[in-house]
């Protein structure tokens, strides 16, 4: 199982999307997605909340690998390298800060397992994963302003 996952800002912080698709290899064609919304956020909430909620989608999934795409190096090496030591400095980082988001790394952590792979691609590089996930991501947010546009008409 293949799944893209994006998320987006619009300010930093500011309202937020995040999004994600999932590719089945063995049933050509078969295709979930899912997206949300947040409305004071940053990217990188985005970004880690796509990659939760696809987990949390396919976390009784154990008979296959699943390959998590993520273009943003902040999940990717957050989840491969940082945390290893976070965790063992009681989430405080090397420059003892408390770690940013440490409610959702935890959440993440909780979630991984050995037939999960994280794979990083790069963003904006014509990949139809990575651009249908970036294209979820920011629908939420555009839906969103068209939803309290409405309602003030």
């Amino acid at each position: 199982m293949h799944i893209y996952t994006d998320g987006s800002c619009h300010g930093n912080p500011g309202p937020g999307g995040w999004g994600f698709c999932c590719l089945d290899e063995e049933n050509r064609g078969v295709r979930c997605e899912l997206n949300g919304f947040e409305n004071n956020t940053t990217n990188n909430r985005m970004e880690l909340m796509a990659i939760i909620k696809s987990l949390q989608m396919f976390k009784d999934h154990h008979e296959s690998t699943i390959y998590i795409y993520t273009d943003s190096m902040y999940a990717m090496k957050g989840i491969t390298q940082w945390i290893h030591k976070w965790k063992k400095n009681n989430w405080i980082t090397s420059t003892k800060e408390p770690v940013k988001n440490r409610d959702l790394w935890m959440e993440l952590d909780a979630l991984m397992g050995d037939h999960i792979k994280m794979q990083w691609c790069k963003g904006h590089d014509n990949n139809p994963g990575n651009e249908r996930a970036d294209y979820l991501a920011n629908l939420a947010i555009e839906n969103n302003f068209q939803d309290k546009k409405n309602k003030y008409k």
